[in-house]
């Protein structure tokens, strides 16, 4: 079977490895150079923020995430030579209003990776002596990991690009698709090049509803920006990530800290601004003071792709015997692609599901808008 998979960010990726283990062959068409957009640009955190505030739809992709990335890193690093980094951090929270909901979470939902220990001041200083002493208590969540997400998708694209079931185009935007009565039977790059598949799917993030037209839908993915600032330090110097009123310090083995997010709605632009670097800075020295003595090297902004509740569409597209849709991860499109590309796989080669898929159903999430011909 040979699938065409338009968009290479890490849902893309991680679709067309699932299916070339399975022995399909791929190809991969992404309008930039492949992994470059919010996949590079987020956090790599393996789990939602405060899960607890997210559809339990969200959660239920999400808890694979740190499990399925380990088992990848293991078989694509002898291959690649690049490490993904899973790093067993752990994460403090120190939003007191999420206390009680935070440590009765994971009983509540057979979730044990988020466990949740109640801590206060001498116990914080003990596992993260960085952190302020203002904080006198904390949510502690041990098993709590992170994943270095440029290096998760340069492993990615290595590997797919040497595989002999993969052809890779990058820097081929697709603008029309071939439509005869239920079936796709090419896509159109800008350069003019048709593309013949047996089936296609679309992992094109924030840019999905561009499909509208062509698809008759009303998809409804908008771009949200969120702006990051890069700090470097010691290795190690930072033993946990913490987090507090949706900010966050993720720190990476060698040193570097991640440190954001913001939410704006600015449509495409993802130019970083002061003002949303003043507030990420405030917010992460009030955590950890001492990160101030530390040199920023690098800031950015990236766009997710927002949807009404946060839950992808996985599935078959409305009305298309061999259109599939894996787009709409919003602020958890890391944590939760390798599920969602094994669901997915699942859906394609007619496998039994790792999850009840309908809450991911695109017919529930866009066909309520689609208009007639």
């Amino acid at each position: 079977m040979h699938i065409a998979i338009i968009g290479a960010g890490i849902n893309g990726l991680m679709t067309a490895l699932e299916l070339v283990e399975q022995g399909c062959s791929v190809t991969i068409l992404d309008q930039q150079q492949a992994g470059r957009a919010a996949s590079w640009a987020g956090g790599g955190i393996l789990s939602p923020m405060y899960p607890w505030r997210y559809p339990q739809a969200v959660n239920a992709l999400a808890k694979y995430a740190k499990p399925l990335y380990q088992t990848w890193n293991d078989k694509l690093y002898p291959v690649t030579g690049i490490d993904f980094e899973v790093h067993d951090t752990g994460m403090l929270i120190f939003d007191e209003a999420d206390f009680a909901t935070g440590l009765r979470y994971a009983e509540q939902h057979q979730q044990p990776m988020q466990q949740a220990l109640y801590i206060e001041q001498e116990q914080i200083e003990q596992i993260n002596p960085q952190v302020s002493t203002d904080f006198k208590q904390a949510l502690y969540f041990p098993q709590l990991a992170n994943v270095r997400n440029p290096r998760l998708l340069q492993s990615l694209s290595r590997y797919l690009q040497q595989h002999p079931q993969v052809t890779w185009l990058e820097h081929a935007p697709v603008r029309q698709l071939k439509i005869t009565a239920d079936q796709i039977t090419a896509v159109q790059t800008e350069q003019g090049d048709w593309i013949e598949a047996d089936q296609f799917v679309f992992c094109t993030a924030t840019w999905s509803a561009q499909w509208s037209d062509q698809l008759n839908l009303n998809i409804p993915i908008r771009p949200v920006q969120g702006q990051m600032v890069l700090f470097k330090t010691p290795p190690h110097w930072l033993p946990t990530m913490c987090m507090n009123q949706v900010m966050y310090l993720i720190p990476r083995q060698d040193g570097h800290i991640v440190c954001g997010s913001s939410m704006r709605e600015v449509g495409f632009d993802t130019t970083p601004t002061t003002e949303m670097r003043e507030k990420i800075l405030q917010a992460c020295f009030e955590m950890v003071p001492e990160l101030a003595a530390f040199p920023i090297i690098q800031e950015w902004a990236g766009l997710r792709p927002g949807s009404p509740e946060g839950i992808p569409c996985i599935g078959p597209l409305p009305q298309l015997r061999n259109g599939w849709a894996n787009f709409g991860h919003f602020r958890n499109g890391l944590c939760m692609a390798p599920a969602s590309a094994v669901l997915l796989r699942q859906f394609i080669l007619d496998q039994p599901a790792l999850i009840n898929p309908q809450a991911y159903d695109p017919a529930s999430q866009l066909m309520l808008n689609a208009r007639t011909v």
